[in-house]
């Protein structure tokens, strides 16, 4: 008999193993949760049992995926979307769970005239499939992967093109759709009267407790939150957290509802206060490890002797859904107005299985509405169809190339389209990305009479900057047919305002490929970036976090009386530095993140009166801390001295370094202890 420890360690190595070879073969880690679960569950190594208690604790990663999504419910997003979410999102969720309930009605309809129905009275194939199922399966058949295609189409700098903003409407009203799914599944067991009664009762249940919770509960939980983090106590707001989350899908639980939907309006309601991005971060850790086990749970459901007793069915089940889906969503967002290319592309992206399709196939399962012989190949079909989509979003291009002889002759509509605007222009600035940035480094350069063309692909953006008569099209700056359109080559300068270093690395390959002779200046957040897009050839990189601190300090200065000439000065002067000191600092315990471990830094090493240096000046210090440079030395009476070779080191003095962790460490070893 396996005890608690037991199968707490072995879910935690199946766990490591899947997500491991998932990651060695660049697949999402949800395939790998799965297939650890097919594993070591019942229906094969028979290692663990699919215990209630791992289930309920597995629903968790349910309860805390819907919290995220609740996160992400942002008005302003959604106003701005509505189109694409409530337009285009809505057609396809309500149209693809019609469709399944009319093919199941055809079908059955089909065995009926054949007289095939006798021989199975448990339901459709014997399967016990009704109409109830029908609508579940539709449901579940809607959803797409957000996971997968979010995370490729960022790796493939896309979430701002045409089809980009398409499949993020859809895969966000999905995201929307699985709340009242939520609600409606458990009430498709009923029958008859019974059926309608009970969506009744569930729909007005629903209603009235989001009523409550949304109209005093956004205050209330503000009110709270903030009386929480005044106590400046990280683990009293983490408890907090969980105690809210928890609480209110307990809530909604007892009422007859679900859990996930308590833990959705949680979302929501932490979504309106200041805290929504320090929640984020907080329960990120709690949302992988228990959703993981969730997709744990799934696998060990699935019966391989089913599946390779179905086999044909199996493969059946992931080709035509797929097909089906793909069809419908490039046909919606044709009828949307997207041209015949974008819209083949966003019904690759969006043809397959998706995350919360388990969740609702589980949750029919649960109540009885799909059959256990019957979910092994449902299941099975999914995970291939999830499986396929890395492949048929990186050979999407030439597939839209083969079914679309058009595709090319609009590209080159829009490349014509650019190189119009351009025709006309030389020694111009390119400006890639007309947001805030874009438009203020216009502005500059429309009062000095210096002409620009900026390239977006934000189509509101273009078409009302175009109204107002600025120099701006549409087109992809990552693309090099839109920069050679645009005049790269005779182009006196190229700025990169996006402050995305993947997308900044791919123009200047670009731009060092075509036109080596045009400096490029980028944009970053911080400085993390820096060396790479240097060694990239970015000819200047103006890092925000740098360039906020120089105008916090120039503001400081001049409010507490130092002349705004020395100001301006200043400034220049650390500017003129190209940034050397300002980009080292001193690192807390949060610095710390796997992107900062390996940056400069600043560290204060103070001596003591046993130190090897003691007596040295810092021109005879080894040879091997040159490694690292003395910024400053601080007397034990409080004087700063800059640093010089012929400063002589005493007991309490402070001396305060710059480099990389690892030089920094071996420095002070060597200053305290001496040369080994």
């Amino acid at each position: 008999m396996a005890s608690t420890l037991d199968l707490t360690l072995l879910y935690l190595f199946a766990a490591v193993i899947g997500v491991v070879i998932c990651r060695l073969l660049k697949l999402p880690p949800m395939l790998g949760y799965l297939a650890v679960g097919v594993v070591i569950g019942p229906n094969a190594l028979a290692l663990a049992k699919d215990s209630a208690g791992v289930r309920y604790l597995a629903e968790f990663g349910v309860v805390f995926l819907m919290f995220v999504i609740g996160l992400e419910f942002n008005l302003p997003k959604l106003k701005s979307m509505r189109k694409l979410v409530f337009g285009l999102g809505s057609s396809q969720v309500i149209l693809t769970m019609l469709a399944t309930v009319a093919g199941f009605g055809l079908l059955s309809l089909g065995m009926a005239w054949a007289g095939l129905d006798d021989k199975h009275p448990n339901g459709l194939l014997g399967w016990g499939l009704s109409w109830s199922s029908a609508i579940a399966l539709g449901g579940a058949l809607a959803m797409s992967s957000t996971a997968i295609v979010v995370k490729m189409m960022a790796e493939r700098l896309e979430l701002d093109a045409e089809h980009g903003r398409r499949v993020l409407g859809i895969l966000l009203f999905q995201d929307l759709a699985v709340v009242p799914l939520l609600v409606l599944i458990p009430t498709l067991g009923a029958s008859g009267a019974d059926l309608t009664m009970a969506l009744l009762i569930a729909t007005v249940k629903a209603a009235v407790l989001l009523g409550l919770l949304l109209a005093g509960g956004q205050k209330l939980m503000h009110w709270w939150l903030t009386l929480v983090a005044r106590r400046k106590s990280e683990e009293l707001f983490m408890l907090n957290l969980l105690l809210v989350t928890l609480g209110l899908a307990w809530l909604t639980e007892h009422a007859g509802l679900s859990l996930a939907l308590g833990a959705f309006v949680a979302g929501m309601l932490v979504a309106e206060t200041e805290y929504k991005h320090q929640v984020e971060t907080d329960i990120r850790p709690f949302h992988d490890v228990l959703l993981g086990l969730f997709f744990i749970t799934i696998g060990m459901k699935l019966d391989w002797r089913v599946v390779f007793e179905h086999w044909m069915l199996v493969l059946l089940l992931s080709t035509l859904p797929v097909l089906f889906k793909f069809t419908m969503v490039a046909g919606l967002a044709r009828w949307f107005g997207a041209s015949s290319g974008v819209a083949l592309r966003t019904g690759l992206y969006l043809a397959q299985a998706g995350e919360f399709g388990f969740v609702l196939l589980s949750l029919a399962s649960d109540h009885h509405l799909i059959a256990q012989r019957a979910q092994s190949p449902l299941l099975a079909s999914m995970v291939l169809s999830m499986m396929a989509t890395p492949l048929i979003i990186l050979y999407s291009n030439r597939i839209v190339n083969r079914l679309s002889s058009t595709d090319w002759m609009m590209q080159s509509l829009a490349m014509t389209k650019i190189a119009s605007k351009a025709i006309n222009t030389d020694r111009h600035v390119l400006i890639c990305g007309y947001g805030r940035s874009g438009q203020n480094l216009a502005r500059m350069l429309g009062i000095e009479k210096i002409p620009y063309i900026a390239l977006d692909l934000d189509p509101d953006r273009v078409q009302q900057a175009t109204a107002a008569g600025q120099n701006v099209v549409f087109g992809d700056a990552t693309r090099l047919q839109s920069l050679s359109a645009a005049g790269l080559a005779r182009a006196s300068a190229v700025v990169i305002t996006w402050p995305s270093v993947p997308a900044a690395l791919k123009i200047l390959a670009l731009v060092h490929q075509q036109a080596p002779q045009v400096p490029v200046v980028v944009r970053t957040i911080d400085e993390s970036g820096m060396d790479a897009l240097q060694a990239a050839g970015a000819s200047a990189v103006v890092p925000e976090a740098i360039e906020g601190s120089l105008m916090l300090a120039s503001q400081a200065l001049a409010l507490v009386g130092v002349p705004m000439r020395r100001v301006i000065r200043l400034v220049q002067d650390q500017r003129i530095a190209r940034y050397g000191l300002l980009r080292d600092y001193f690192h807390g315990a949060d610095d710390d993140s796997v992107d900062e471990l390996d940056l400069q830094r600043l560290q204060a090493v103070t001596l003591g009166e046993d130190a090897a240096c003691i007596g040295l000046t810092l021109g005879e210090l080894p040879p091997m801390l040159q490694e690292v440079a003395v910024v400053s030395l601080r007397r034990a009476e409080g004087a700063v001295l800059h640093a010089s070779p012929g400063l002589r080191l005493h007991a309490g003095d402070t001396l305060v370094l710059s480099g990389r962790p690892q030089a920094l460490s071996r420095a002070e070893h060597t200053l305290v202890n001496g040369a080994p």
